[in-house]
This record gives structure tokens, C-alpha cells and sequence, in this order.
């Protein structure tokens, strides 16, 4: 008996040391975020450069992704979170991969842009003409806008679906007279055909695309001191990027990511503006136009819906939770 009671104990021991090491394996396990090439979201490279994370004593992965393998990747449960634009979290929501926004990354501000061919100079020369755009995603929306901006309808040009990284192909070998496309492939499209130029951006329409760090809820439910720690770090990310002193620092950090030299990065920068503390503050406060987040989401849910991307409403204010903004802001 007394050494079966021995036994008895080294077991129970055993089974306490194994659940204790597999609770701490839990807590360690990193945090899994699905990142894609938007200045917006290879900046979370120059906190990554910077030990910011460790510093701060949460454990990070950034995992690459093209843009849609990312929200595939988080729709599959592979990543805990994804970097994605506020209306293609609704997208994602409406497919049952529920997210939450906790963070606000930047608004588009001039990288999206209708791209047009010699010869047409303003938006409204694009009527009768062919445009490149892949359908029911933001590109199409801010073509919307910029129809209406000009008094023209839809059915006054000629979409062609065409995926966004094909569209400076689109238009150099003439398929189309103009594309709509984000940074880099608009980039490429004004390199692809000499002449051609950029007649509407979202600098036009600030706050129609807003990029965001998108949570599993049930993730920001169990580790939400962790999640507090990546806003934090963001903020530090976003005060370094704004400082005009360390531009070539940034630069270099964020274009060794996507392969272009610093300079070249630098570029891009210009049409995204980044927003750090104060700025989330302001663009998560609650209002019916762009300039808030919630705003922008039922423009974009009432784009969703008219063209069928989905067929319920995503207009809910559950995408989108400023409570860990809020508390780092007291």
C-alpha cells in the first residue's frame, strides 16, 4: 500500500507538471497576426526591427500573406488576427470568420487610385470607357465615388473584372482605357503605361478606406492584456513614422520588406496616413460621415449589400471595439 500511495503521488505530480507546462506553453504560444504589402501594415516591421514588442514583453508573429491568402488564412483559424481594410473585415464577418477592429492603422490617402490613359485627364472623360476593377471590392467603391464625384453613373462606363495585381497589365496593353487599383499595383499601372495618370485618389475621399488590425473576438477575449501591449506598441510604430527625422530609418525598414530601396518607399508613404493615439481617438469617435470609422463601415456595408457581395446586413457596431484605444489613452 504505502508504495502504490507512492505511485499514486508521483502520478498525480506528473499529471499537475504536464498541465502546468502545457499552460505555460499556452500563455507563451505567440500571438499570430496575417500581414500583407499596404504601408499601412509593413510598418508593423519597423516595431518588429525595433525589439518594441519584446520590449514590451508580448510575444509577436507577423506572418506574410498576399492580401486575400491572409484573410483566407484567418477565416481558416491559422492566425489570430489579419490586417485588412474595414470593409473587407464585413466581407469576412459575413463568411462567419467574425472579426473585431481594436486598432485603427491608417486611412488611405492617395495610394488608391483611378488610373486613366493618355488623353483622359479628368473622371468625367471616362465616360463610354472600359475600367478595370475588380468588382465588389474596395477598388469598386472608390470608382463609385469618384462617378458621383463627376455627376456620372455606373452604367455610364464599362467595368471590366479584372483582379487587382493584373491591372497594370489591364492597361498597358490597352484591354482598358483606365484601372482602379491600390498601392503597389496602382504604382506599376502608371509605370506600365508612359502618359497615363492618376484622375481621382482617396485623398478625395479620406476615411472611405480605413485599414485595420482585425481580432478574433475570441482571442481579444482571452488575451486581451496581450492585445493591449500591440496597441501600445502601435502607437510607439506610428509616433516613429510620423517624426520627419527618422523618415530614412523608416523607409529602409519598411522597403527592405517588399524589396524597393529606401527612397522608393518613401514614395508610398505619402498616400497612406498613419494614425497613431490621436488619431484613433478621433476617427473611432461615433459619426454618420468618413471622417469615422463607424460611418465609413455603413457606406461600405450599404456597397456590400447593393451589389450582393453579401445579403445580410454586417452594419453592426461589433465589428468594431475602441474600449483597449480608450484605456491606453487615460
Amino acid at each position: 500500500m504505502p508504495f502504490a500511495k507512492s505511485l499514486s503521488g508521483l502520478f498525480s505530480a506528473a499529471v499537475a507538471l504536464t498541465f502546468s507546462t502545457l499552460s505555460l506553453t499556452a500563455q507563451a504560444a505567440p500571438l499570430k497576426i496575417a500581414y500583407s504589402d499596404w504601408p499601412g501594415w509593413v510598418a508593423w516591421d519597423v516595431g518588429v526591427q525595433k525589439g518594441w514588442f519584446k520590449a514590451e514583453g508580448v510575444a509577436v508573429d507577423f506572418v506574410w500573406f498576399e492580401y486575400v491568402p491572409s484573410m483566407d488564412a484567418f477565416a481558416a483559424g491559422k492566425v489570430d488576427a489579419v490586417a485588412m481594410t474595414n470593409g473587407d473585415a464585413l466581407v469576412t464577418g459575413a463568411t462567419g470568420a467574425k472579426s473585431v477592429a481594436i486598432l485603427l492603422n491608417d486611412y488611405s490617402n492617395g495610394n488608391d487610385m483611378v488610373v486613366a490613359k493618355p488623353g483622359i485627364k479628368t473622371v468625367k472623360d471616362l465616360k463610354g470607357k472600359k475600367i478595370g476593377v475588380e468588382v465588389g471590392f474596395v477598388s469598386h467603391l472608390l470608382l463609385l465615388k469618384a462617378l458621383q464625384s463627376a455627376g456620372l453613373k455606373e452604367s455610364d462606363v464599362t467595368l471590366v473584372n479584372t483582379p487587382t495585381d493584373q491591372t497594370p497589365q489591364a492597361l498597358g496593353s490597352g484591354a482598358v482605357d483606365a484601372i482602379v487599383a491600390w498601392q503597389p499595383n496602382s504604382g506599376q499601372a502608371l509605370k506600365a503605361l508612359p502618359g497615363s495618370r492618376a484622375i481621382y485618389t482617396s485623398a478625395n475621399a479620406p476615411g472611405l478606406i480605413y485599414d485595420v488590425l482585425a481580432v478574433r473576438p475570441s482571442s481579444l477575449a482571452a488575451r486581451r492584456a496581450e492585445w493591449k501591449k500591440v496597441v501600445k506598441v502601435w502607437f510607439k510604430i506610428a509616433d516613429y513614422i510620423n517624426d520627419p527625422k527618422n523618415a530614412a530609418e523608416v523607409s529602409k525598414i519598411m522597403g527592405a520588406r517588399v524589396g524597393l530601396s529606401g527612397p522608393e518607399y518613401a514614395k508610398l508613404l505619402k498616400g497612406t496616413f498613419i494614425l497613431g493615439k490621436q488619431g484613433n481617438l478621433k476617427h473611432f469617435k461615433k459619426g454618420p460621415d468618413l471622417a469615422s470609422v463607424y460611418g465609413s463601415n455603413k457606406v461600405v456595408d450599404k456597397f456590400n449589400l447593393d451589389y450582393e457581395v453579401y445579403k445580410t446586413t454586417q452594419g453592426s457596431p461589433s465589428y468594431l471595439d475602441p474600449s483597449l484605444v480608450m484605456e491606453l489613452a487615460k
